[in-house]
């Protein structure tokens, strides 16, 4: 995986990157979404900066392929780790799973890969529904 400082906007977008291949698919609906919910302006990136930062993890995880069969795990208990370990900062912790929530649900229905996903990103940080409620519905 390419480095990114740790807590910037990169690795944040990194982790959303994970969310929309989890499952396979790339809906659209997750693309659009993410202009929808600001997340560039959120993350204080462009447009392009967080496609080259999805195109990126695509192109490392295609790396990681399986050399007998070419099969690429798109979920790896090492890879999600490491990448979870490059956000320490709490509200960046949890403004990454806010966006993770809102960009799975954006096609209509969360996979079970991407639920997966988020419920081992939430405990792993010791996040909780009510955290983000906290940080970003009651205010």
């Amino acid at each position: 995986m390419r480095p990114y400082p740790p807590n910037s906007s990169e690795a944040i977008a990194r982790l959303l990157a994970m969310f929309l291949v989890t499952d396979g698919e790339m809906d659209h609906h997750e693309i659009e979404a993410l202009e929808e919910l600001n997340v560039y302006d959120v993350l204080g990136l462009t447009r392009k900066q967080f496609m080259d930062v999805l195109i990126s993890y695509c192109d490392d995880i295609s790396d990681e392929a399986d050399e007998q069969d070419g099969t690429i795990h798109l979920i790896d208990k090492e890879r999600i780790d490491d990448l979870l370990a490059d956000v320490t900062d709490r509200s960046r912790r949890i403004l990454a799973c806010a966006l993770a929530i809102d960009v799975t649900k954006s096609d209509g229905q969360i996979s079970d890969p991407e639920m997966a996903l988020l419920r081992y990103m939430m405990d792993s940080w010791a996040i909780t529904l009510e955290d983000i409620e906290n940080e970003f519905v009651r205010q």
